[in-house]
């Protein structure tokens, strides 16, 4: 019975771990089509959203599943909570950049930012990017060191999001209302992004010592 047990955790971490791999590909594209004005690219994130969410009804089905069949204690019911967490956070970081794919296809044949922010969106993009492969990696093997490392890059998009607010807010701003409001919704959902990230970290984090981090964002 624990065999079977552990094999079905196994199967649970390994959701976790494509729906990791599944968010950082999307958000990657969905700036390809934000920066680049790629139809493409914006078109394939929304497309493939449904498989995101998929997993994570997947990932819900599975350990409501194990719940009602092994009645866990301790680690294993921890385990299982966290994937409960994980898997939320993740799927909410599909759909930011299902977002950011959304609001380039509305101003596309245009690239929806002006060259101005690009600089800013493509350094918050690799924060991104970088913050969505640490997820991956602790998930699939769980490191607290590595997850804690998050709590930094969390910072740095923070940063990048004031340094937009500085332009968007500074008294030459040339492209008008439209344009800042998009620029302001894009940054959230980079930062949201991260923060989603963040949570997922500390999750992971709880997941290995039992403690309790902050207070997710």
């Amino acid at each position: 019975m624990r065999d079977e047990f552990r094999a079905d955790l196994q199967i649970v971490s390994q959701l976790l771990v494509d729906m990791a791999e599944g968010v950082r590909a999307a958000m990657h594209r969905a700036t390809r089509g934000l920066l680049k004005a790629d139809r493409e690219a914006s078109e394939a994130v929304i497309a493939r959203d449904s498989e995101i969410d998929d997993l994570y009804q997947q990932v819900e089905e599975r350990v409501c599943d194990l719940l009602a069949r092994q009645a866990p204690v301790a680690s294993d019911l921890r385990a299982m909570i966290t994937a409960l967490h994980v898997a939320a956070d993740l799927e909410r970081m599909g759909d930011l950049a299902d977002h950011v794919a959304k609001t380039a296809l509305r101003r596309h044949p245009s690239p929806a930012v002006p060259a101005e922010l690009r600089p800013v969106f493509t350094d918050m993009a690799a924060i991104a990017d970088r913050m969505a492969e640490k997820i991956g990696k602790v998930l699939a093997s769980p490191d607290a060191d590595l997850a804690a490392e998050l709590d930094r890059d969390d910072d740095a998009m923070d940063d990048l999001h004031k340094s937009l607010f500085g332009v968007l807010l500074g008294d030459d701003w040339p492209y008008g209302v439209e344009t800042a409001i998009d620029a302001t919704l894009l940054g959230r959902f980079y930062e949201r992004f991260a923060d989603h990230a963040v949570n997922a970290g500390e999750h992971v984090v709880y997941l290995i010592t039992g403690e309790t981090a902050a207070t997710p964002n």
